[in-house]
């Protein structure tokens, strides 16, 4: 009798914490268009309760068995201490408001607490089923909107109120500033994703779901995309030089899937607007790009008072991460009564922009890394790095977890998407979820261990 009891609590804790996973992940990736829908603005904060809530409840309430699943969730957790005690030291010799502490630790520590939990959490096979099964179907969902969306403005069903009306194909992120490239970028993650774990679906559906959100990318002119998958494309092939048959492989499709973008660049219509980016006198170390790119570095170190501003940055929000660079003046209202605090930086930074005359978010100076650094620090970044380091050692096993890495460095180098909770989470998710299902895969079932509560 016991034993059943005990089976049964063990099946409930087994299911309790996937299901608190999905809730938490959900409140990540639908809070815009519940906003578009009528929501308060708030709500686009109400991730940054539910996901350290989630991360409470699963290190006090689960015993784990798993001891490389332990291991690996000390290692985040010592990076996101040492992270937050950086960024603590940083905020108190700038004199930041604590409200800015909390926020700028979060946009860069929550897509990791999501991910120590995924992995501290060891599950069965159906556990990891049941939580692809709902991950999948809100990937969709964004997928679907996305092409509704598309269909909807060409008919005349739908208004577009502001941005171009490629701009509004934005999918379960309408409508939110660069909604339309995270949108995009979310799909194709998921769509890869898709591809790569669903080896028992048939081909013709897995490739169907690809094209699908290429198309998703096309209509939304969502162009920088396009090109930080085709870069991390390159990067996974100089990973991957060691395995010859791969890098053979994958140097093959890289071929032709370059030319392939060549041709389409002056034969498909969809694909023309790339031409603006293709002008002489763009690129190169005098290029109109790269200056305006690299602008933000001389200007966060004019602002610098002492030495520990090269250790420590300017403090979080006061420079040109996503918080200084767009939160505190779009959640103006609703943060400054909590004490928010500002620097200029980034209005100077934003003016510099503004008088260029490359307007689109790819030239944009206000980029994740130089935000990270400019807020942070050497020490900050250091230690952000240090946690990318954990994931690309420990659960990047196979070439999807490896390429959505790249990419998530790639696209730090464009916009602030490295710092957007519904891609990050996204990401982080998904790494996490495809570590337990090739775990899952390589252990016999009478070898597995479970998670018991305490």
């Amino acid at each position: 009798m016991n034993q059943a009891v005990n089976l049964s609590v063990q099946q409930r804790g087994q299911l309790r914490i996937p299901a608190l996973i999905v809730f938490a992940f959900a409140t990540v990736f639908f809070p815009r268009i519940l906003e578009s829908a009528g929501a308060p603005a708030a709500i686009n904060f109400f991730h940054f309760a539910i996901v350290p809530l989630v991360f409470g409840l699963t290190f006090t309430k689960v015993r784990s068995k798993s001891s490389q699943g332990i291991w690996i969730a000390q290692l985040l957790l010592l990076g996101l201490f040492a992270l937050l005690l950086s960024m603590t030291i940083s905020a108190f010799l700038n004199k930041a408001g604590l409200v800015n502490l909390f926020i700028g630790y979060m946009l860069l520590a929550e897509p990791f607490l999501l991910l120590a939990i995924v992995v501290y959490t060891p599950m069965t096979l159906r556990n990891v089923r049941w939580m692809r099964s709902w991950i999948l179907a809100f990937g969709f969902s964004n997928v679907l909107l996305a092409l509704a969306q598309k269909l909807l403005i060409t008919i005349g069903l739908l208004r577009v109120t502001r941005m171009t009306v490629d701009d509004n194909i934005q999918g379960v992120f309408y409508l939110s500033g660069a909604g339309h490239v995270v949108s995009a970028s979310v799909s194709l993650t998921f769509g890869l994703y898709y591809f790569a774990s669903a080896k028992n679906s048939p081909l013709w559906l897995r490739a169907t779901v690809v094209i699908a959100t290429i198309l998703q990318l096309l209509f939304a002119d969502a162009k920088q995309t396009l090109l930080v998958f085709l870069a991390a494309w390159g990067v996974l092939i100089l990973v991957k030089l060691t395995d010859i048959r791969v890098a053979i492989q994958y140097i093959i499709s890289g071929i032709f899937a370059f030319y392939s973008f060549l041709w389409a660049l002056s034969n498909v219509p969809l694909f023309a607007a790339f031409n603006g980016w293709i002008r002489p006198g763009l690129y190169g170390p005098d290029g109109d790009a790269t200056v305006l790119k690299l602008s933000g570095f001389p200007i966060i170190v004019s602002f610098y008072e002492n030495s520990l501003n090269w250790l420590w940055g300017l403090g979080p929000g006061h420079t040109v991460g996503r918080l200084g660079g767009w939160l505190l003046k779009e959640y103006v209202s609703l943060l400054n009564p909590l004490g928010a605090t500002t620097r200029p930086v980034s209005s100077e930074v934003g003016r510099v922009w503004g008088e260029s005359y490359l307007d689109s978010s790819f030239f944009s100076p206000l980029f994740g890394w130089i935000g990270i650094w400019g807020d942070f620090g050497l020490l900050g970044l250091g230690i952000y790095l240090f946690l990318w380091w954990v994931v690309w050692h420990f659960l990047c096993q196979d070439d999807f977890s490896k390429f959505t890495v790249i990419t998530v460095f790639i696209f730090g180098f464009i916009f602030t998407q490295m710092e957007e909770p519904g891609y990050m989470l996204t990401v982080t998710t998904l790494i996490g979820l495809r570590w337990h299902e090739l775990r899952a895969k390589e252990t016999p079932p009478a070898q597995r261990v479970y998670l018991q509560l305490s």
